[in-house]
């Protein structure tokens, strides 16, 4: 699951309507509804966030929140290292290789080192 997916099944649920009622309301297919909230699929259209935030009523500061939430969710990532050092490379395989495998407490650790080195905007 992707936190835009879980994010959206909290949403949905809080609101009391199944996958089928939600799609039909958007104009999507429940299966692609699904798909999202499992994973499934990648980063969903400008359009559809538009559509889900005005389905429940999600504005300003929630939206961009949400509309953010999407754009870190794309379960099929791609990590481009051309024209960076070896150590790079092999940094970014053993995370594609190991990333099932970290614990929940590595993670954090992880995000909180790359957070910190992270420049401001």
């Amino acid at each position: 699951m992707t936190p835009f997916g879980e994010t959206l099944r909290a949403l949905r649920r809080k609101k009391g309507v199944s996958q089928k009622e939600m799609a039909r309301a958007i104009g999507v297919s429940p299966a692609y509804l699904s798909a999202l909230e499992h994973g499934h699929k990648g980063r969903p259209s400008f359009d559809f966030l538009q559509r889900v935030a005005g389905y429940f009523n999600i504005i300003w500061d929630e939206a961009e929140a949400l509309f953010s939430m999407a754009e870190a969710s794309d379960p099929k990532v791609v990590l481009d290292t051309a024209g960076l050092p070896a150590e790079y490379t092999a940094f970014a395989n053993l995370l594609s290789a190991r990333l099932r495998d970290l614990s929940k407490e590595d993670l954090a650790r992880l995000t909180a080192i790359l957070q910190a080195s992270a420049p401001e905007a």
